[in-house]
């Protein structure tokens, strides 16, 4: 993995917090994940696993105007490395996402490193190639992991530009996005004849749509999948508001729905990463929760389907 990005001295950076909050600091440096086992899948054009839960930036990050909200995404961040986490994904499309994650990089570290993901999310060729250099810089780091196209953007040119940035190993990896279901069939086709290392979608318990064809295609094509919005933006919530969680969940060291939710994502053998995103220490620690212990079998999966539907 990566650990490609500057760092600043702890102590200036814990006087400018403590200079926007008073007397609000940042959680101590504690290392929750040790004595457990991450769980891990294989990136599988690659050489490397990384953890099964990651940490997505969308809304949740774009906070540059908000010392306080920075502030506590300092400690979702600290919250989210000391829990083992490695992959975090943003993009240009994401407001001031990038600009105020890159702030906090300067500081935090996580045990096994940094896997940085962004996106290029623009049309042309020199528009893609000045948004990822300033992307970039605003991370703070000297090169990402893995850059994705955005949504299917202008593929076909920034894709050229992506293989010769990997060429020249500027990234390690490429891939392509979509949150957009009437996208499937277009992305399908872009995946059969272009050999992406990464592709991301959306994929829960309520959105089964990519087990027809983008998931089967992925495992045939060894193409690693991130799944965005394994919470369908918070509604499965409220599928299961006022309702306990199941007492066989304990079967799969599950605590909570949101790590029933997260497992029963990542435990699908085309899946490998989720990215969920929150801006609360508590949600990060209950989503990290997600990324230890066992994960269903395929009759825990139906199981787990079957009661979902019946809520």
């Amino acid at each position: 993995m990566s650990n490609r990005y500057k760092r600043t001295d702890r102590r200036d950076f814990m006087r400018l917090m403590a200079g926007l909050a008073g007397s609000t600091l940042l959680y101590p440096r504690i290392n929750f994940a040790e004595g457990r086992t991450v769980i891990r899948k294989p990136i599988p054009s690659g050489n490397e696993q990384i953890p099964v839960i990651g940490m997505g930036t969308s809304r949740t990050f774009d906070a540059a105007d908000d010392r306080e909200v920075t502030i506590r995404l300092g400690e979702v961040l600290e919250t989210f490395f000391g829990h083992g986490g490695t992959v975090i994904d943003s993009s240009p499309m994401y407001g001031s996402s990038e600009q105020v994650l890159g702030r906090l990089l300067q500081d935090f570290k996580g045990p096994n490193g940094l896997f940085a993901a962004t996106k290029v999310w623009t049309d042309g060729r020199e528009s893609g190639i000045r948004q990822m250099e300033q992307s970039r810089k605003l991370w703070g780091i000297e090169g990402f992991d893995l850059i994705q196209i955005h949504n299917l953007r202008d593929w076909k040119v920034h894709y050229r530009t992506l293989e010769a940035m990997k060429a020249e190993g500027r990234i390690r990896y490429i891939g392509i996005t979509t949150s957009h279901g009437r996208d499937h069939e277009e992305l399908q086709s872009v995946l059969k004849n272009h050999p992406f290392d990464f592709v991301q979608f959306s994929y829960n318990i309520g959105n089964r749509g990519a087990e027809r064809a983008l998931l089967p295609l992925a495992a045939e094509r060894g193409i690693a999948v991130i799944v965005n919005r394994p919470f369908a933006r918070g509604s499965l919530f409220g599928a299961t508001k006022g309702q306990p969680l199941p007492d066989w969940a304990a079967d799969i060291d599950c605590e909570s729905w949101g790590q029933f939710f997260l497992k029963y994502a990542v435990s699908h053998p085309a899946v490998t990463c989720a990215i969920p995103a929150t801006s609360k220490v508590h949600h990060m620690v209950d989503n990290m929760g997600a990324g230890f212990g066992r994960l269903p079998d395929p009759a825990m999966r139906r199981r787990m389907e079957t009661h979902f539907e019946a809520l």
